[in-house]
């Protein structure tokens, strides 16, 4: 296979929380019956006028602040046509030519460099969502109903420039625009719910200078790792049909997820097939920069400023602060652990390898981690009190987590307890014993073996002797033996 550069853009849909829709005062619930919160703006009954909703407008300035952009000072819905049974109105209010944000920029830090990466975010525009079509395969014949309670809830179109070169810069850029929507609390974020949905553009040229392929839009990409492998997917195909001497047919498909493929749902598809053309029910309208200002000076501490005040407060690594931020809630976390402790430097380890360790492991989130942000802290204080040993404390871990115990009953529940002072010459003097020819190369200037010791004295002890205590009593029965 010929080696092509990918060319890859991202077009995100994140559901705002708001407690009404964009354009009515239907609330809308993730889950309630269906058709239970579709009102006549909803339905596009004849008479309503849809009013926008100002919650709507105020999260759209704050994620478009958030993410570096430039907010209009004019702005105005558009009319998009097209016809499917979860679309009422026959066509959906969004924006076309005057979107509300442009040219902002999502940043992320690749693993093993020093710079972050830089994606445009070419614009942002408000919208309603469409209805769903739910499938019935039973007995008989297949039946598809449609449930419009999630028409007119308000959605964030975030379009990015086709800067994006892998799969794996496509997964970090989605990622970091996800963590940044939740911190500024705007939405939920949640890919299984649907309240943040993808569709990825992927084209391939033969190098970085060459002229931009055609562009093939993949759907359905509910999930981190459904945006990896589909992306992964296509730019295969791509290449498979240009080295076979074919060409690349512009047309949107569908990612199928148990079969690892993508299906073509439709050919060639521009702007000028939606017919877009203003709204006459909603005219055009200033956004007062002093309303711009203001959600500016209220906006929450967003993930670049958190780590760097971790750098700076915790004299925290680049790496680690990096890490620890990513995500609100483990930031909120990881906070709580220094609260208790008063060691940052610990606290970043423990949440960074091991909590953070079980969550990816078990694929869930902090929220439902069982060690809570005070029993971790007030594990790692008795750990530099000197009452556990750094091996003890990673055991007790594993006991809090799959017992939910605070950590002192762990302690006194398996007898956690350093061994006596006075007793660890004894069991050195026993190992040194039991072990002459490795103490015999220590003795004749090999210091590698000195740890095979301390592993033998680790075992004796169950972990529980310290292991600075342990080298310096070594070093002195050496010592005796020369």
């Amino acid at each position: 296979m010929s080696t092509y550069v990918p060319v890859i853009g991202l077009e995100v849909h994140c559901q705002l929380k708001t407690h009404t829709k964009i354009f009515s005062p239907d609330p809308y619930l993730y889950g309630a019956p269906a058709n239970t919160q579709a009102g006549p703006v909803t339905l596009g009954l004849p008479g309503v006028l849809p009013t926008l909703n100002e919650e709507v407008l105020r999260l759209a300035i704050m994620a478009g602040l958030a993410l570096d952009c430039e907010i209009a000072e004019i702005t105005k819905f558009d009319r998009k046509h097209y016809f499917y049974p979860d679309l009422p109105k026959g066509y959906q209010i969004s924006q076309y030519d005057m979107p509300y944000a442009v040219n902002g920029a999502v940043r992320f830090l690749k693993k093993g460099q020093s710079e972050p990466v830089t994606i445009r975010v070419h614009r942002i525009h408000m919208e309603e969502d469409a209805g769903k079509l739910l499938h019935s395969q039973g007995g008989g014949d297949p039946v598809s109903y449609v449930d419009l309670n999630r028409a007119g809830v308000p959605l964030l179109e975030i379009v990015s420039e086709p800067d994006l070169r892998s799969s794996e810069d496509a997964y970090l850029y989605l990622q970091t625009l996800r963590n940044i929507l939740r911190y500024i609390d705007v939405t939920d974020g949640n890919m299984e719910e649907g309240s943040l949905r993808c569709d990825a553009n992927v084209s391939i040229r033969k190098g970085p200078d060459a002229p931009f392929g055609t562009r093939v839009e993949i759907k359905n990409l509910n999930s981190f790792k459904a945006v990896r492998a589909a992306i992964d997917y296509e730019i295969e195909r791509q290449a498979d049909v240009l080295d076979s001497g074919g060409k690349v047919i512009q047309s949107t498909v569908l990612w199928d997820a148990d079969r690892r493929v993508t299906r073509l749902m439709r050919t060639k598809e521009d702007a000028e097939d939606y017919r877009y053309f203003p709204d006459p029910d909603l005219t055009p309208f200033h956004i007062d920069r002093k309303v711009v200002r203001d959600i500016e000076k209220n906006m929450p501490e967003l993930p670049d400023a958190k780590r760097d005040r971790y750098m700076r407060d915790y004299n925290l690594p680049e790496y680690d602060a990096t890490v620890l931020t990513r995500e609100k809630e483990v930031a909120h976390y990881f906070e709580s652990v220094c609260e208790i402790c008063g060691d940052a430097k610990k606290a970043s380890n423990w949440v960074k390898d091991e909590v953070l360790g079980v969550i990816n492991k078990e694929d869930i989130s902090i929220e439902h981690f069982k060690v809570t942000a005070d029993r971790l802290g007030e594990m790692i204080r008795i750990l530099n009190d000197g009452r556990i040993t750094s091996r003890m404390a990673k055991q007790i871990f594993e006991h809090m987590y799959a017992e939910d115990m605070d950590p002192q009953d762990v302690i006194e529940k398996y007898d956690y307890k350093p061994v006596d002072a006075s007793d660890l010459p004894a069991i050195v003097a026993k190992v040194i014993a039991d072990n002459p020819d490795p103490v015999q190369k220590i003795l004749n200037g090999n210091d590698r073996v000195k740890g095979f010791l301390v592993g033998q004295i680790m075992k004796a002890t169950r972990g529980q002797a310290p292991p600075d205590e342990v080298n310096r009593v070594i070093d002195e029965k050496l010592k005796e033996l020369q």
